[in-house]
């Protein structure tokens, strides 16, 4: 069968690479085109389009780049029409695929499969009519969208499990039979990992305050940074050009790093689930630009009560977290102390909240579960189901 794949970021190729493979097994004789990155091309796809040249973020980015962003859904749209696929894989990525999952629905008899729900959750709810019109397969990777998704709003989706629970299972089974000879050297075990984000802006807003924070508590030989895939070292070193502390940056050892690690700071993400399923109790961070504003719309706009995949996982506060008018130096360093503590009930606490996040998430391995339905849904003839 012809799977046509459209992921805009780092993030989503990656994912999307999974899959791809996973589909491979349960379809030797698939063919993969679309829009991606290299890791989806090292699977086997055939790139129509980078996602480098379409992926930008904000108000001014977006609005700055729209001609080359509208040439890339118009592209995508007449390259679907001519290749004929038998499904079009949708990956994350939801304010182009969205738009483009309403032309496969509007223009052809394509079904769409949704692979990594639209996070309508947290706000926009009111795209669900949008889900329920385009999209005839839903795969989440997060167990509370299902109680969203079905129970609120009866639109049944398919949860698969978690990719990052899959990654840490495997890095801990290479772990335990190959020890951790790729283990970082440069950070003692028991220090703190900061992971302040993976773009600039995040780094900019909050690694200045994790460093003073860890400076106030005379952690400055004990700390190390993950860094994030695409920023150069230059730029934290920039960061740190007025701080007391000057740890080491380690880039593509975050696992390693954490593996390592007594507690760690981390701006929200994946990396706030990556933290705990690697069991080291955390502060999230994420400082905010106008803070009293941002917590304003928090309490009346957002639909979640926390920003961070472990507490929406558990669906309480398992760790803290320190968002707009609650992120200060004062509070990360109040909140970190205790963690560094092994006899305290704060990192106690988290520890046993990191065993319910991962009953939670299930032992199912995402990719291959995903690959599975989405095959026998094709070959069942059930992709296109009625709403």
């Amino acid at each position: 069968m012809r799977y046509y794949v459209i992921a805009g970021e780092a993030s989503g190729d990656l994912h999307a690479s999974r899959l791809l493979k996973a589909l491979r097994k349960e379809d030797p004789e698939a063919e993969f085109r679309g829009f991606g990155g290299d890791e989806m091309q090292a699977a086997g796809c055939q790139l129509v389009k980078h996602y480098r040249e379409l992926a930008y973020m904000g108000v001014w980015p977006v609005l700055t780049h729209l001609p080359q962003i509208m040439e890339g859904m118009r592209l995508a749209r007449r390259d679907i029409l001519a290749w004929q696929p038998q499904v079009v894989i949708l990956v994350d990525y939801p304010g182009f695929n969205m738009k483009m999952a309403k032309f496969v629905k509007r223009h052809t008899s394509i079904p769409v499969y949704y692979y990594i729900a639209p996070k309508i959750w947290a706000w926009k709810e009111w795209r669900i009519k949008s889900v329920r019109r385009y999209v005839d397969e839903l795969f989440s990777i997060l167990p509370f969208e299902v109680d969203f998704f079905e129970g609120k709003h009866h639109y049944p989706i398919h949860y698969v499990g978690n990719p990052t629970a899959d990654e840490v299972r495997e890095y801990r089974r290479k772990e335990e039979t190959e020890g951790q000879g790729a283990s970082p050297t440069q950070m003692p075990r028991g220090g703190v990992v900061l992971l302040p984000g993976s773009r600039r802006q995040e780094i900019k807003d909050n690694l200045p305050a994790m460093l003073e924070a860890v400076g106030r508590l005379g952690l400055e030989g004990d700390v190390a940074i993950a860094g994030a895939p695409g920023i150069d070292e230059d730029y934290y070193r920039q960061m740190m050009a007025h701080s007391s502390v000057t740890p080491v940056v380690c880039f593509g050892q975050t696992y390693p790093l954490l593996s390592k690690a007594r507690a760690a700071l981390v701006t929200s993400g994946t990396a706030t689930l990556e933290t705990a399923l690697l069991g080291v109790p955390q502060v999230v961070c994420y400082e905010t630009p106008m803070p009293r504003l941002v917590a304003f719309l928090r309490r009346h706009i957002l639909k979640v009560r926390w920003v961070s995949l472990v507490n929406l996982v558990a669906q309480r506060e398992v760790v803290p977290e320190l968002v707009a008018d609650t992120f200060s130096v004062d509070n990360i360093c109040s909140h970190l102390s205790p963690l560094l503590d092994n006899s305290s009930n704060e990192r106690r606490a988290q520890l046993q909240g990191y065993q319910e996040v991962w009953q939670r998430l299930g032992q199912q391995a995402a990719p291959a579960n995903a690959a599975q339905t989405m095959v026998r849904l094709l070959k069942d003839h059930k992709g296109k189901r009625k709403r």
